[in-house]
């Protein structure tokens, strides 16, 4: 057992050997530990996803590090640079009932901590500290022992137990100075505004009580400065007989929901009666146990000191102190990112080296306005610049950055076709990697889906192109729709947010000869344009020209129109009869007027000429259309990827034929 005189916190704090690393700062816990800790010592630093940060508004900037943790090289350069001594891990995902990506919570919780433990392993590590949860024991009510098997009742839970487990292997087999806090229901300041305390908090200032779980169910409530203590108090006592061990967090006592509400209504003197809800299966309502804290206090030597009623009194004290309440209201991770209107941005490469980062820093700048999960998807069609070293180091930085690389360059039809096969979320934006479709509009294209439009596409009311360019692409969208079977918006090009079913109804078109906004408005769903004017190629010179387009133009009729058959069904037609009348007219004028009836070489020619002009023109048109089913029957892959991209490394495909039976 841990004897001696007390200690005071800032005493413990300045014995623990630095420099002191704090993974997930941004959290309720991450940010009350390391604000905690910087009172006291400045070599001390946290991590964070994303800024802004608002539990750390006021922590200074070479305090905090944004990285995504989850790619492995940004975790060798962490450690690197920074070589912790310390590391206090508060990264999780899953502890909320509003949080169920089950992806997310094994790499979150499991997979990343195997990868920071063997990388601390190899290094000189004094302490890690690892966040753990009272889930561990699953639905077990009573009083858990330290070493009593679980009874799981969540994927959370399944994560945190396979991670308590690495953590006793590497600390019982490897000799890694390692400990992992079972924490129970940790409750303060900075906790997210959906949780029971701090809508109790929150609503008791007005003096009304918010909506209440059933009044039987129970927690046992651990002030989080007591919390942190634990944090330190584990890296300054922990020795090697207990490295790997597991710890209990807790108060002690059990706390019901009905003892809640009479503690609220005491401190915010809320004169009304509560209105308590039913005990339901769900896991995250289900009584919870009281924490075993005896091997805690005698190995480490912690035990809470602050009781509930003194915890709620604090917490009322810092909120009453918030300068803006309404954005702490919003700041709740129930509100965070937008799953449900999650979206790929494919981007197709060419010749684009210089525009990819400032390509990739607009869209990410667009996606965190708009608060959606999303992920980037660039496809580098075989460009002869280096825009594949510059995907790769995207992708170092940054996991939701992809790439894929063909053998060859197939154009951007198959390139938006080879992105959309692998995209994951639940819309595709597509765009050119050369700036000239403005990220920015996505804004734009995101309102429009929200209203329940599942196809929003860029409509160009005018473009910076020379004046004769212009032309041809009016005179196409004019000629298209006069030949086509079916209408084609007007100036409309690629650049377009599909939803999700409707790109699953794009792929199953087997055509080999893409069209991709013919097919998009083929496929019907309900769709809508959006207005903007089309800029110049920031970087180089474009690939597109006058050829290219008089081919764009062929595609699009070939693809999507019958018209030049027939017409030439009809000029057959027209000229068959016309001859029929000419000869007749022959034959008269050579009986009753054969002084006018015309003579020489010079009329057989032009008549000749004539109709062999139209014979060598229908026989082009009709070679065109059998050129098309030429392409057609042969089914060759619509694209050869060569690699694919991600996390910083380059992958062989070993040839990925994309084929789609019919």
């Amino acid at each position: 057992m841990i004897t001696g005189k007390i200690i005071s916190l800032e005493e413990k704090i300045k014995r623990i050997r630095g420099p002191i690393l704090v993974l997930g700062a941004s959290g309720f816990i991450g940010a009350n530990l390391l604000k905690t800790l910087l009172q006291y010592r400045q070599d001390v630093y946290g991590t964070v996803f994303h800024r802004p940060a608002w539990r750390l508004e006021e922590i200074p900037l070479n305090k905090v590090l944004q990285i995504d943790l989850l790619v492995d090289a940004n975790l060798d350069s962490l450690f690197e640079n920074w070589d912790p001594k310390v590391i206090f891990n508060c990264v999780s995902y899953g502890s909320y009932y509003f949080e169920r990506n089950s992806d997310a919570i094994y790499q979150t919780n499991f997979i990343l901590t195997a990868k920071i433990l063997g990388r601390l392993a190899k290094r000189e590590t004094v302490c890690y500290v690892h966040s753990g949860s009272s889930t561990e024991y699953g639905d077990q009510n009573a009083v858990p022992l330290q070493d009593e098997l679980p009874d799981l009742n969540s994927e959370y839970a399944v994560s945190k137990v396979a991670t308590a487990n690495l953590i006793h292997f590497f600390g019982h087999k490897k000799n890694l100075p390692c400990a992992n806090l079972r924490l129970h229901t940790v409750f303060g300041p900075l906790e997210d505004a959906s949780m029971l305390i701090s809508r109790v908090v929150r609503m008791g200032e007005a003096r009304q009580y918010p909506d209440l779980p059933a009044p039987e169910i129970t927690y046992d409530l651990v002030y989080v400065d007591d919390v942190c203590e634990a944090f330190i108090d584990t890296a300054l006592n922990l020795r090697p007989p207990h490295y790997g061990e597991s710890f209990n967090i807790g108060s002690g006592p059990k706390t019901s929901v009905r003892e809640i509400a009479v503690t609220a209504a005491e401190i915010f003197s809320i004169p009304t009666q509560p209105v308590f809800g039913e005990l339901t299966n769900q896991s995250w309502e289900r009584n919870q146990g009281l924490a075993d804290i005896g091997q805690t206090f005698e190995i480490l030597g912690w035990k809470a000191k602050v009781q509930f009623r003194e915890g709620l009194r604090r917490t009322a004290e810092w909120f009453r102190a918030l300068e803006d309440k309404e954005k702490y209201d919003l700041s709740s991770k129930k509100n965070g990112l937008d799953a449900q209107r999650s979206i790929t941005a494919i981007v197709a490469c060419y010749k684009d080296e210089k525009a990819i980062p400032i390509m990739y820093e607009r869209l990410k700048n667009v996606f965190t306005k708009l608060n959606i999960d999303y992920e980037m998807i660039f496809i580098n069609d075989n460009s002869p610049d280096n825009s594949e070293a510059v995907i790769v180091e995207l992708s170092r930085r940054d996991r939701r950055i992809q790439g894929i690389s063909h053998t060859r360059n197939f154009g951007t039809q198959a390139g938006f076709r080879s992105g959309m096969e692998i995209a994951t979320k639940n819309a595709c934006v597509l765009l050119d990697g050369d700036l000239q479709d403005p990220p920015e509009l996505i804004e734009l294209f995101v309102e429009k889906w929200r209203e329940g439009y599942e196809v929003v596409y860029g409509r160009r009311v005018k473009r910076n192109a020379p004046f004769y360019m212009q032309l041809a692409y009016k005179l196409f969208y004019w000629l298209f729709n006069k030949f086509s079977y079916f209408y084609i918006p007007r100036d409309a090009g690629d650049f377009s947010l599909i939803d999700r079913k409707v790109v699953q109804a794009i792929l199953q078109f087997p055509e080999r000869d893409f069209f991709l906004r013919g097919v998009r408005a083929f496929v019907g769903f309900k769709q809508i344009g959006v207005d903007y004017v089309r800029p110049e190629r920031m970087f180089g010179v474009t690939t597109n020209n006058l050829w290219n387009n008089i081919e764009w133009a062929k595609k699009g009729m070939l693809s999507f129109s019958y018209t030049p058959l027939k017409l030439l069904s009809m000029w057959s037609a027209l000229l068959f009869l016309l001859s029929l009348l000419l000869a007749f007219l022959q034959i008269i004028s050579r009986l009753f007027f054969p002084e006018l009836s015309p003579r020489g070489i010079t009329t057989v020619l032009l008549v000749i000429l004539f109709f062999g002009s139209i014979n060598l023109f229908a026989q082009a048109v009709i070679g065109e259309y059998i050129a098309k089913i030429f392409e057609e029957v042969k089914r060759r892959p619509h694209f050869l990827r060569r690699s694919m991209i991600k996390n910083g490394e380059i992958r062989s495909t070993s040839i990925d034929l994309v084929e789609k039976e019919d």
